[in-house]
């Protein structure tokens, strides 16, 4: 099964890169990081405020309440076969109106075997020429946002906007590789216990150029089992966009917060199997809910990837019916450490393949060095100087 996996893996990345313009490009870049937002099934465009907001939405990286901010995140797929690590820093800047942020993610999966030379003429195996490779999907966010003063009359109206420049790479060990680049933009809004968020992603189509540098016995083997000898070529990532609805149902000084944001994830690369499906934009709804105590102890659920498939127990292969993919995760808070955990399925109603995500942030705080003024020692009161009383005229 792993091998038959790592094939699918290594075949359709070559294949892939043949296709201009198909849906499902990079779609590594689509799962999805941090704990919190995978626990509220990608429900965050207008709720995300901290360092993973350079991946979910750049605007809400203004947001940010501590002066340097670190996440790191670890999970695995498909039995572990796959390994997604994500990692990433945002500092603000002066006042905190604006802010800075660098995000790395790597979609990969090591150690696969490399038998070309392993089988020998006469059928037997050369165990010193079996090797192995990686086959990886890396990109490196760049993020800046700031806040817009665009409702200066109305102090309970709240603004910012956000971009990411995307670098990509992806290699399929030494026989192919591939670079890309790609702008996103986010806007956020807030209105009293209301939240609103935009994040378009690709904004102005992304473009993945491959290269190729197979052996001369390489491409004999693909030429003696049938397949096209690949040759330059590119993908073409459209855009794709992401808006949230979100609002807080208790008053900002009570000790539990309760927060629900309604999403929609808006696709414009063709027909995708989603509940709202057509050409060429395609539409999957989800559902998060967040709720926490003294913004210590958190409570996380969401819904989302919903999609039509065939009943199996129809032999007609005509009835489907709706399947979904729920997700719930906790996460504590203890003074400037972070620690968030999701648990997701990748499908609830037949064989659910469940997956455990672990996320990390650290807050940092630069130290308040004291003023000049303040820093020099405190002299004493100055005494007014009294004049001597005149003496009193006798009368």
């Amino acid at each position: 099964m792993k091998q038959t996996i790592l094939s699918l893996f290594l075949l359709g990345s070559v294949a892939g890169a043949h296709a201009q313009s198909r849906i499902y490009v990079n779609e590594y870049l689509n799962i999805g990081v941090g704990a919190r937002g995978l626990a509220m099934a990608g429900a965050t465009a207008a709720s995300t405020s901290d360092v993973y907001s350079g991946y979910w939405n750049p605007a809400g990286l203004v947001n940010m309440q501590s002066d340097i901010q670190a996440g790191l995140m670890h999970a695995e797929y498909f039995a572990g076969i796959f390994k997604y690590d994500y990692g990433a820093v945002a500092i603000p800047l002066k006042n905190k109106d604006r802010a800075l942020g660098i995000s790395f993610i790597r979609f990969a999966t090591d150690n696969i075997p490399y038998t070309l030379d392993y089988v020998q003429p006469d059928g037997s195996f050369d165990e010193s020429k079996l090797k192995d490779f990686s086959a990886g999907d890396y990109a490196v966010l760049l993020s800046y946002a700031q806040k817009l003063n665009i409702f200066k009359k109305n102090p309970d109206i709240h603004t910012s906007i956000g971009a990411n420049a995307k670098v990509l790479y992806r290699n399929v060990g030494s026989m192919a590789n591939a670079w890309g680049f790609g702008l996103d933009i986010g806007l956020q809004a807030r209105y009293k216990k209301w939240r609103f968020g935009l994040a378009a992603k690709d904004i102005t189509t992304s473009y993945t150029a491959w290269s190729f540098h197979l052996t001369d016995e390489e491409k004999a083997k693909f030429s003696a089992t049938g397949n096209e000898i690949p040759i330059k070529s590119y993908e073409v990532m459209l855009p794709r966009f992401n808006f949230g609805v979100g609002r807080s149902f208790l008053k900002e000084s009570s000790d539990i917060q309760v927060l629900a944001e309604l999403g929609f994830d808006i696709t414009t690369d063709g027909k995708r199997n989603t509940i709202i499906a057509s050409k060429p934009i395609s539409i999957d709804p989800r559902l998060g809910v967040e709720a926490s105590y003294k913004n210590a102890i958190f409570v996380r659920a969401g819904i989302g990837n919903f999609y039509k498939a065939l009943d199996n127990a129809d032999t007609n292969n005509i009835r489907k019916y709706t399947v979904f993919q729920p997700s719930v995760g906790v996460g504590f808070k203890i003074k400037s450490f972070s620690v968030d955990y999701a648990f997701t399925s990748l499908q609830m109603q037949d064989n659910p393949l469940m997956s455990h995500v672990v996320s990390i942030r650290l807050d940092i705080m630069r130290s308040k060095k004291p003023k000049a003024e303040e820093a020099a020692p405190a002299q004493p009161p100055a005494v007014p100087a009294v004049a001597p009383a005149e003496p009193k005229k006798d009368k």
